[in-house]
């Protein structure tokens, strides 16, 4: 999830005392990291969950990412529809069926990404440049070893 791209509007909030303590205690365990930012992609994440419901934002290496409950993230079940022969509901059938997920699930995902394709998008190119180099990687370590 990309957030440097918002234009801000000011906004002044009060938080509880208990809830303000906790958000400055998650900021101090992460360097680089703002209460007003951190604030702001809580929000924005409760936000998102709000409008679909069974979608869940897990942390990574490459930062907070949409994920189906119980499910992979949603790029991986895009990338998968993508991969599919199929189209419409036969698409959503034949990939709740290789990711051992409700079609509901699936649809969920979709809704989604359709929501927020520009944000699913770059997360499926950053996983594949990461694939190539991993590929790349692993290449050059056989020549080396044979």
């Amino acid at each position: 999830m990309r957030y440097s791209h918002y234009v801000s509007a000011p906004l002044s909030i009060r938080f509880d005392a208990g809830v303000l303590a906790r958000l400055r205690r998650r900021v101090s365990a992460s360097p680089g990291a703002t209460v007003s930012g951190l604030a702001q992609r809580l929000v924005d994440e409760g936000l998102r969950m709000a409008e679909h419901p069974g979608i869940v934002f897990q942390n990574g290496p490459s930062g907070p990412r949409a994920t189906i409950t119980f499910g992979p993230d949603v790029w991986e079940l895009v990338k998968v529809v993508r991969e599919i022969d199929e189209r419409g509901e036969t698409a959503v059938e034949a990939a709740a069926e290789l990711l051992n997920l409700s079609p509901a699930k699936v649809r969920l995902g979709l809704d989604y990404y359709s929501a927020y394709p520009d944000e699913i998008d770059a997360e499926i190119a950053e996983a594949d440049r990461a694939s190539v180099l991993a590929e790349e990687a692993w290449i050059s370590r056989q020549r080396l070893l044979t």
